[in-house]
């Protein structure tokens, strides 16, 4: 055993009271697609591991926590995980249930199997042994994981956001989330103020519409609203393969040419672009442009109505920071999501208190002591496959040489053995 290690046991006495095991290999907390890419890429590494996940299942945000109707935003060449790209007969852009299929097939196929119901607790590192320690609870079960190198891989979307609006709980109709939202089925014949103007807020209301709901969308700020498509191409494949050539300012310059060219001025519906290109936004601020796949059509044709800001809310009534009141059935936020990671993870230096790394990207991959993210790039699931393969490389580097090391050390132990023969 490591003499660390020893230390670490004589230091804390109530270790060896509790149950605890000893990861060769790193921990991975999250079970998601940034895990599970990082689980893949070790095993190609040839690296032991182990995935811990709160919920019963993999990917439990794209299992329990969207609706139905989703689909990939971008095409799948640019969503596979790392090893293993998407059947070909799969479509451009496939369905939730695709997806959720894509990835359980992937994890059964690097024989991924994670210890569903441990949920986190907290996870410090000891300087002193050089260990992280990762303190989990499982049906009231206490339980401490001990390892070298901690991945966290709860990703950026890991709780609901849900802002402090004045009056909401006197409101008196249904109000849920977006990650409790499944169908407008429930909703026809209702109107529903939609909260938020991203890709989820335009969805769901276009969702809504198409089952002959009443939606009136909050668009409190700006918002970058691009054609998924131009002339049947991915606006995304086309940005990509423009800044191969072009700086980024004149391809946001490009981009937006070719949606005004495609979906007229938004501005007078209500849709003020940012003085920021859709590009720069996102790199800049993590802010995603809303790729339009039908809800602008519904906005030119006011089966979705745009309204600005809340003021605050009343039984079954909003009223607007313009002054309107409108009459209410139901509330739908879909205000997004945020980390957890301040919650559990005992550490000041890599992570900033709004659960992100403080260094930006491409450089938010690695901290001190053995510590990884991956999945925090606010670049969707092809920055997550950047970063579950340089961490498998870097902790394989580093495991080899460790292996090599205790070889080394057990032969000339085994030697000096034998001279005394």
């Amino acid at each position: 055993m490591d003499q660390s290690l020893f230390h670490l046991l004589d230091q804390d006495q109530d270790l060896s009271q509790r149950k605890w095991t000893l990861v060769n290999g790193p921990v991975i907390v999250g079970a998601g697609p940034s895990g599970l890419a990082t689980a893949a890429c070790l095993r190609e590494q040839g690296v032991p591991f182990v995935v811990l996940e709160r919920a019963e299942c993999i990917a439990s945000l794209w299992q329990k926590r969207t609706y139905d109707r989703l689909k990939l935003h971008l095409p799948k060449q640019f969503c596979q995980l790392p090893k293993l790209p998407f059947p070909e007969d799969f479509p451009e852009y496939p369905t939730k249930k695709q997806f959720i299929e894509y990835l359980e097939s992937y994890a059964n196929h690097f024989d991924i199997n994670p210890k569903f119901n441990e949920c986190v607790q907290s996870a410090s590192y000891d300087e002193t042994s050089g260990f992280w320690r990762v303190k989990t609870v499982s049906d009231k079960v206490e339980f401490e994981y001990i390892c070298r190198w901690l991945v966290v891989a709860t990703g950026e979307n890991d709780e609901c956001a849900v802002p402090n609006i004045e009056g909401l709980a006197e409101f008196g109709g249904e109000v849920i989330h977006a990650c409790e939202y499944k169908s407008g089925g429930k909703f026809q014949g209702q109107k529903v103020l939609v909260v938020g103007c991203g890709n989820s807020g335009m969805e769901l209301s276009l969702d809504l519409c198409n089952h002959n709901a009443s939606p009136s969308m909050v668009v409190r700020s700006s918002v970058h609203v691009l054609p998924r498509e131009v002339f049947g191409k991915s606006t995304f494949e086309i940005a990509v393969s423009m800044m191969k050539w072009l700086p980024l300012w004149f391809v946001d310059k490009l981009m937006l040419i070719l949606a005004w060219l495609v979906l007229g001025n938004t501005e007078k519906y209500g849709l003020k672009r940012p003085s920021v290109g859709p590009l720069e936004l996102k790199n800049t601020q993590g802010k995603t442009p809303v790729l339009d796949i039908g809800a602008l059509e519904k906005i030119k044709s006011g089966d979705i109505n745009v309204v600005p800001g809340i003021k605050r809310f009343s039984y079954k009534q909003v009223e607007l920071i313009n002054g309107e009141n409108l009459d209410i059935d139901a509330v739908v936020l879909a205000t997004g999501y945020r980390s957890n990671v301040p919650s559990w993870l005992q550490e000041g230096d890599f992570f900033c208190k709004n659960g992100f790394p403080k260094a930006p990207f491409p450089h938010g991959w690695k901290g001190n002591g053995g510590l990884y993210a991956v999945g925090f790039t606010r670049r969707g699931l092809s920055g997550a496959a950047s970063d579950a393969t340089r961490i498998a490389q870097d902790i394989g580097k580093l495991w080899n040489d460790e292996t090599k090391q205790h070889k080394k050390i057990a032969i000339a132990c085994q030697r000096r053995c034998i001279s005394q023969f």
